[in-house]
């Protein structure tokens, strides 16, 4: 089948490919996720010519992947901005990343962590000195909330946390790699809270699963800190931070980031193989930096 029938194919699968199956197009949706939503920005985080990104984009508007904002008019300017269709492609972003880092990087077993060598790692600790998306995600609470708080802050993301009424353990659980271990974290952050409080420093967790079942868990362990639901995967897509697939539901693997008062990445915990010691490293590295 050629590329031009694919629009008109019955296939849901083909329909998609006929907007979003060229090599630079998903690459554009990728950048713009991750802000950089001006025109010579893409053009630089990507590499490409202007004849083609132009391109890209005006297909992308065109379609209703993307839409084209002016953020001057003299001279006229754009931004470009994901629609809701765009926002929908942010989870085929991470089952791409996902499967790639499995089966193309690895070796193709299912793991909650990397080896500290590892491009996934690299790519990680690349994140120091980018910005914190601002998008709000909300938290147990209901409540629409900043990743980085006002301050320092911490900010852990972890797989997957349960209650122990309701909210069974995915099948498998305890033989992923990695997986295991969040309870025991987010209480040790829980114990050790009031020396970040006593320096000033915001903590906060982060995971894909629903607010409700992050309210449950927090309740049952009695944590004095805000989780954050990340199910839309906006934050996971906008840092390109390392997922796995378990219980079908894309998870973050577990790390922790280091975030300034001006929303800047100062450091990254990734892989924390001890869940436990990671808390204590975490203040270490915070006395060291602030």
């Amino acid at each position: 089948m050629k590329y031009r029938e694919l629009a008109d194919a019955d296939c849901a699968i083909a329909q998609a490919l006929s907007v979003v199956g060229d090599w630079w197009t998903l690459l554009v949706v990728r950048e713009i996720a991750g802000g950089h939503t001006r025109f010579d920005a893409l053009r630089q985080e990507l590499d490409i010519s202007r004849k083609t990104l132009t391109e890209r984009l005006k297909a992308l508007v065109a379609d209703g992947v993307v839409a084209k904002v002016h953020y001057s008019e003299h001279p006229p300017r754009f931004e470009y901005h994901l629609t809701d269709a765009g926002r929908g492609l942010l989870p085929v972003l991470i089952a791409l990343q996902d499967w790639g880092t499995r089966f193309v990087a690895g070796d193709g077993s299912l793991t909650a962590t990397s080896s500290p060598t590892s491009a996934e790692a690299s790519r990680v600790h690349g994140l120091v000195g980018a910005r914190m998306p601002e998008a709000p995600l909300v938290s147990d609470a209901g409540e629409r909330v900043r990743p980085s708080g006002p301050g320092w802050s911490v900010l852990y993301a972890f797989p997957g946390a349960f209650a122990p009424q309701g909210n069974p353990l995915p099948p498998g659980w305890a033989d992923i790699p990695g997986a295991p271990g969040c309870t025991l974290e987010s209480t040790t952050y829980r114990d050790r809270f009031g020396e970040f409080d006593g320096r000033g420093v915001t903590v906060r967790g982060v995971s894909t699963q629903r607010p409700d079942q992050l309210r449950a868990f927090s309740e049952h362990a009695a944590l004095p800190f805000a989780l954050l639901s990340d199910e839309d995967l906006e934050l996971t897509a906008a840092l390109r931070l390392p997922t796995f697939r378990a219980g079908g539901v894309d998870r973050l693997k577990r790390l922790t980031v280091l975030v300034d008062p001006w929303h800047v990445i100062r450091a990254v915990q990734f892989p924390v193989t001890d869940p436990a010691g990671s808390v204590g490293e975490v203040l270490t590295r915070l006395a060291e930096l602030a």
